[in-house]
């Protein structure tokens, strides 16, 4: 795991130190550069992959190609002994070097033969070309902004791991209006777009190639051509074709060098990762979770599950029993993600990184099992709609008033009142737009304007939730539950859960891995229809039913669980005078956003318990934090997140 950088272009050498100085956190082991005329690659490195001899900058034989990787190549092994046997020589044992030699042999379509997560650029120095490419489900991030050259100079391209690095080179970079728009419904700035005017990220699947001076995209990887390939299968022949998948998965995701663990929720996802690892390795498995202490908070809790499955497994498990001191903590978690992010995971997701950093380099993640399997109520929920819009819209509308006035919102966690409320508010509306009210957070009951004036005469329609009403409809399915899974692999699993993952482990100089984001076990999973995935009725019915006899029956009847917090509580104690100081009237009007009348409104009615505006006042936090620090020299920035 490393951060990378990099610049195309005239420029100033110092720039790539600065780069590089905003990423020590991704790789505090090592740093290496390389610079030739108009081109400079930077890199530092995290050691997992041949920790004495994997420095980088790599490159070929001659010195005319040369290689930066974030990330790691799974299968670099095989595609090693392949390469050397064609004659090339290795003056290294780790994996970026197979990415310039692949590079010699095959060119940018090389990235077909790789199989993990990644996020690399490659210098052609021959061909005056340079490469960046991205993993095909956006594991590992790649940021670049391409600048404009003056009276006539060529472009000047900076890319990075992180946001801030790059910004390093903006100096007079301004905010995206459309984006703030697009971060208050989503809690996140989807791709390929970001918070900041001009900047972007490579999508998942994508690479840019830069050859003398001109830019030009490839998407090389598209997940909706896996579902094509749709096979009829016996259940048990599904269930082995699953199994086969999933353990091949888990073992190419254990190649290290150092100490690896998992994260433990007590879940599916991670139990299942988790029996998988134990039918290859016999000896001690480290495994982590966390929990609280507050008799208030029980219902957050997933220890009882988590040290179950240890105990069943047989693991060196550790766990931390937690009442943070969310206050302290909040602006380094909004530091960790160097943007504006809203996904309140965020905090149980960098304290567990905390917590597994204390003894491994690397731990694998069951980020990714609910998006291939259908672990969301969302999914059951569009399968029910679909049958439900056979009533007619008249009496789906006066159900749905009369939802409004006599049912109360669910107060988080996994209460399903609020679920049951919005699927009878929603229940005469088109089936994508019930998604979309389903995975947005615009608050219904707000009867005054939302956006400030300033921000509204700037924001347009949202081509974000275009883009996503876009997904819907072009996923090759006729099935409302599949198509809603095929629109979270393109945009929730990528920019938010992804996204989270590797911020928060990489805040602690952690490699996080997903197994489940294989791009071989993808394809398994959408050759099975929503109807197979969620068999029965069942959240994860299929996966259920394949993990019988592997797993405790406990575990397999149990709940969706996962690293979660109760934060809509916090807001209302431990977060009550942060809040109310984060969002004063003052600090709203200045920032222009929002109107101060719709901050109080959502302030009195959480504060009240009439309704539940846990993500929307988090969000608003989040945005106002995140915009003191990003206008903070780096000296000022909360200790231990970028700083050397």
């Amino acid at each position: 795991m490393c951060g990378i950088c990099g610049i195309v272009g005239d420029h100033d050498p110092v720039l790539l130190e600065r780069m590089l100085n905003r990423l020590v956190h991704r790789g505090p082991d090592d740093e290496g550069t390389h610079h030739d005329p108009g081109l400079s690659l930077g890199v530092r490195r995290l050691q997992v992959i041949d920790p004495r001899g994997g420095h980088q900058p790599v490159r070929n034989e001659t010195g005319s190609v040369w290689a930066v990787l974030n990330g790691e190549i799974y299968n670099y092994r095989e595609l090693r002994k392949e390469l050397i046997q064609k004659g090339h020589r290795f003056q290294s044992d780790g994996d970026t070097e197979v990415l310039v030699h692949l590079y010699e042999e095959e060119g940018p379509e090389g990235v077909y033969r790789l199989r993990g997560m990644f996020a690399y650029a490659i210098w052609d120095r021959e061909r005056d070309l340079i490469l960046l490419v991205r993993d095909r489900l956006g594991i590992k991030p790649l940021y670049y902004s391409v600048q404009p050259g003056h009276a006539g100079a060529a472009h000047l391209v900076l890319f990075s791991s992180e946001l801030p690095s790059l910004l390093e080179g903006l100096p007079g970079w301004t905010i995206r209006p459309q984006a703030i728009a697009d971060f208050l419904s989503l809690l996140y700035v989807p791709g390929p777009d970001t918070i900041v005017e001009g900047v972007y990220q490579l999508r998942p699947g994508e690479a840019l190639k830069i050859v003398r001076g001109e830019v030009a995209f490839w998407r090389y990887y598209r997940p909706e051509e896996e579902v094509p390939c749709q096979v009829e299968a016996s259940q048990g022949d599904q269930r082995e074709r699953f199994l086969h998948a999933l353990r091949d998965s888990v073992q190419a995701h254990l190649v290290s060098d150092v100490p690896l663990g998992l994260f433990l929720s007590g879940g599916l996802d991670s139990a299942s990762i988790l029996a998988c690892m134990r039918e290859v390795i016999p000896g001690s498995i480290k495994t982590f979770s966390i929990g609280y202490d507050a008799p208030e908070d029980q219902s957050y809790n997933e220890l009882h599950a988590a040290r179950l499955l240890a105990t069943h497994f047989g693991t060196d498990h550790t766990e931390a029993v937690l009442r943070p001191d969310v206050v302290s903590l909040l602006p380094r978690v909004v530091a960790g993600m160097g943007e504006p992010f809203a996904d309140s995971s965020a905090i149980p997701t960098y304290l567990v990184s905390e917590l597994a950093r204390q003894s491994v380099t690397v731990a694998l993640s069951g980020i990714g099992g609910d998006e291939l399997f259908g672990g969301y109520p969302r999914y059951l929920g569009l399968r029910a709609a679909a049958r439900y819009a056979s009533l007619p819209v008249a009496m789906r509308s006066w159900i749905a008033s009369c939802a409004a006035f006599c049912l109360a919102d669910g107060s988080g966690g996994r209460d399903v009142r609020g679920r049951i409320k919005r699927f009878l508010l929603d229940g005469d509306r088109p089936l994508t737009e019930q998604y979309l009210r389903w995975t947005t957070f615009r608050p219904a009951g707000w009867e005054g304007p939302l956006f400030a004036e300033g921000l509204h005469a700037a924001v347009v329609d949202s081509a974000a939730l275009r883009n996503l009403r876009g997904l819907f409809g072009q996923w090759p399915s006729q099935e409302p539950a599949d198509r809603a899974m095929g629109v979270d692999l393109q945009s929730y699993l990528p920019d938010d859960l992804l996204r989270m993952g590797d911020r928060m482990s990489m805040a602690h100089s952690l490699e996080l891995r997903v197994p489940f984001c294989d791009h071989h076990l993808l394809a398994f999973a959408c050759s099975l229809p929503a109807a197979t995935r969620l068999q029965g009725w069942k959240l994860k019915g299929f996966m259920r039913s394949a993990l019988e006899g592997m797993i405790p029956q406990r575990i397999i009847s149990g709940p969706k669980r996962g690293f979660m917090l109760p934060i809509g509580r916090w807001l209302r104690e431990d977060l009550r005078e942060m809040s109310r100081d984060v969002l004063s009237d003052e600090t709203i009007r200045r920032r222009g956003y929002v109107t101060p009348a719709y901050v109080q409104w959502l302030l009195a009615e959480h504060d009240s318990g009439r309704r539940n505006f846990t993500d929307q006042l988090y969000a608003l936090m989040v945005l106002e934090l995140w915009q003191r620090q990003a206008t903070q020299p780096v000296s000022s920035l909360p200790m231990g997140v970028v700083v050397a």
